[in-house]
């Protein structure tokens, strides 16, 4: 270890370095956070908006029921991972701020308010970010002919004759996109597939691609 940085180190409260060593721990979580939702690990990635009924192929109204329950699962998760990356910010922040003002020779009480305060900025922040983020998504809803013939893969099982989830480029983004199999057939997981229409805005039928192989 450094001389210059034992020196410091030793030279702290043990207040200030308790603050020290948790901002550090913390930071490490936050950019941990951060690269995952970069490159799509967060669960945030491009959402194909809400289902339109009226564009639904006559017949095919009853296989979004059993969707139903699903979309609230998904709204539970999605609720639970933004309030981990909030609480990540807040403390982030928090002890950043704490170190920071202790070291400057605020009072500890002082020192710990304005880090209250800088962790609940942050913690807002990083939650309206992240809900701007979907609702341009939705905005910006793809159109699911475009990825008509395209191959995917499974990303949440497809059930027999009910809704699961696929992984598919529309509109040149990977998107995640409510789907049925063509066949009724129940798809794990991983199975490769291929779009083979579009049942509505939000959903589609596929199938999979391993049958055809065999």
């Amino acid at each position: 270890m450094p001389e210059w940085f034992s020196s410091w180190w030793n030279g702290l409260t043990p207040l200030n370095q308790t603050f020290y060593g948790a901002a550090a721990f913390f930071s490490v979580f936050f950019l941990w956070q951060l690269v995952a939702a970069l490159i799509g690990l967060g669960g945030d990635e491009v959402d194909v908006g809400e289902a339109d009924v009226g564009d639904v192929d006559v017949g095919d109204v009853d296989e979004f029921e059993p969707g139903a329950e699903a979309d609230a699962a998904e709204a539970v998760a999605s609720f639970k991972l933004l309030s981990i990356r909030s609480i990540i910010s807040f403390f982030t922040l928090f002890t950043w701020g704490g170190a920071l003002y202790l070291n400057w020779g605020e009072p500890p009480s002082t020192a710990i308010g304005y880090s209250v305060l800088w962790g609940l900025a942050g913690m807002f922040s990083v939650a309206l970010v992240f809900w701007g983020m979907r609702k341009l998504t939705k905005a910006g809803t793809s159109n699911l002919r475009t990825c008509i013939g395209k191959p995917g893969t499974v990303y949440l099982d497809i059930p027999e004759d009910e809704m699961g989830e696929v992984r598919v480029t529309v509109s040149g983004v990977i998107s995640y996109v409510k789907a049925r199999s063509a066949d009724g057939k129940e798809l794990e997981a991983g199975t490769p597939v291929r779009v083979v229409r579009r049942l509505g805005k939000t959903t589609i039928e596929v199938e999979s691609v391993e049958e055809e192989e065999e």
